[in-house]
């Protein structure tokens, strides 16, 4: 799987996300984006393959012991997401803490625990405006965070109330990152032609 392959899955998987990053100019910060982004994809594709909750649970602890080959820069080999994470990774230099975080939060949902929204939403977010602006804005991204969980788990209303206080944060983030968020408000439902035209007003006037 190539990185086209990559941009293929995530197009498939997120196309909220998938969009937004097109809205970034460097190609290889758009790539490492979409490494991201397909790594979530794939946790999130796991409950769809498997019917057992310990089945999908086995899944998401090979993806933890993976962690281990991505932060000492020796993944497993042949596999495109988990190289191109370690790739990423090492040249941001991407704190781990929040890839088992995601994971661990996975399993919860496998047994019908809350959506942990900061795992899910946040920190992911978090992570990709450090890949492309570097580390120093997580409080500026975390209201944007939480927009973003709350529209993705059907509580519209909370988070279009919420979306002034993130626009608010999100005042101090650099252009070059809000492809990163530009998608927190973003209505699951809404055709793509209307998302398309939103996420580029959005973009314009750097507000979600």
């Amino acid at each position: 799987m190539t990185s086209v392959d990559l941009d293929t899955q995530v197009r498939g998987a997120d196309l909220d996300r998938w969009l937004s990053s097109r809205f970034v100019d460097d190609l290889q910060a758009r790539a490492d984006l979409i490494a991201l982004y397909a790594f979530e994809a794939e946790l999130v594709a796991i409950p769809t393959r498997v019917t057992q909750p310990l089945l999908a649970e086995m899944r998401y602890t090979w993806w933890a012991e993976q962690m281990d080959g991505v932060f000492s820069n020796t993944p497993r080999k042949g596999h495109p997401v988990l190289e191109a994470l370690t790739d990423l990774v090492a040249r941001h230099g991407l704190e781990r803490s929040g890839f088992d975080a995601l994971i661990e939060a996975h399993i919860g949902r496998v047994h019908k625990q809350p959506h942990d929204l900061d795992a899910f939403f946040t920190a992911p977010m978090q992570l990709a405006v450090q890949i492309l602006a570097g580390a120093g804005y997580d409080d500026a991204v975390r209201p944007a965070g939480q927009v973003f969980g709350l529209m993705q788990t059907g509580q519209e209303r909370e988070a279009k109330a919420f979306i002034p206080v993130a626009n608010k944060a999100l005042k101090s983030l650099p252009s070059k990152a809000f492809p990163a968020v530009a998608h927190a408000g973003l209505s699951r439902s809404a055709p793509e032609s209307v998302k398309r035209l939103q996420l580029f007003w959005n973009t314009v006037r750097g507000r979600i």
